[in-house]
This record gives C-alpha cells, structure tokens and sequence, in this order.
C-alpha cells in the first residue's frame, strides 16, 4: 500500500503546477483523498479534500478558485491542479487517504496514509 506523490517543482506567480498522487497496492476508488501542505514551523493544512464518489470536494478558502481536484480511476491517480499561484503557495505538498473521513470535517490527524510529499516552490 503506497501512495506516490509528484509534480513539485519551481514555478513562477501566476503560473501553473499539477501534482499527481498515485496510489498502488489499493484502489483509491474506495478513498477519501486529501492534499495538505505544510511549511517549516507551521502544522500541515489541508488544501483540498475529494469524496470516493467525486460527487463532493472541498477547498481551503485560500486556494478557492484556483485550485481544483480530480479523480483519474482508471490511471488510479488523483490530481491537483494549481493555478495563479502565489508566493505564500510554497510548501511540501502531501497527498493522503483515509475510508471514513467525510471531506465537509477533514484533518490531518485522521488519516492513515500519505505519500512522501513534493515540494512545490512560487517564486515572485
């Protein structure tokens, strides 16, 4: 049971990014997928949440509008698309799964797990 997390890298403000969370040994299907982010000295945030149906997703009120999340079942990934990134953007961005966390309540601390995290960094 993995999760492979990638897509990180160096971006300009304004530009885009797409993580992707691959998920092998399991079926995400069946999943409750979040993305956090966390930078040195401040606890993980979550950033999005999506529904093993797909039918509900939640995003933090700061990437709202510019962030969005998806389900691929067949390629077994989900994304996360990151558009007119910002500065305050930068953090290791984590994927994680949990089978009951319902996404309108989610935290960190309730699921069980994650992939290794890619550094995403927004220059000015």
């Amino acid at each position: 049971v993995q999760l492979q997390a990638s897509g990180g890298g160096l971006v300009q403000a304004g530009g885009s990014l797409r993580l992707s969370c691959a998920a092998s040994g399991f079926r995400l299907d069946y999943y409750t997928i979040g993305w956090f982010r966390q930078t040195p000295g401040k606890e993980r945030e979550g950033v999005s949440c999506i529904s093993p149906s797909s039918s509900s997703a939640y995003y933090a009120d700061s990437v709202k509008g510019r962030f969005s999340i998806s389900r691929d079942n067949a390629k077994n990934t989900v994304y996360l698309q990151m558009n007119s990134l910002k500065p305050e953007d930068t953090a290791v961005y984590y994927c994680a799964v949990e089978s009951w966390v319902v996404c309108s309540d989610y935290r960190a601390g309730d699921f069980g797990t994650w992939g290794q995290g890619t550094q995403v960094t927004v220059s000015s």
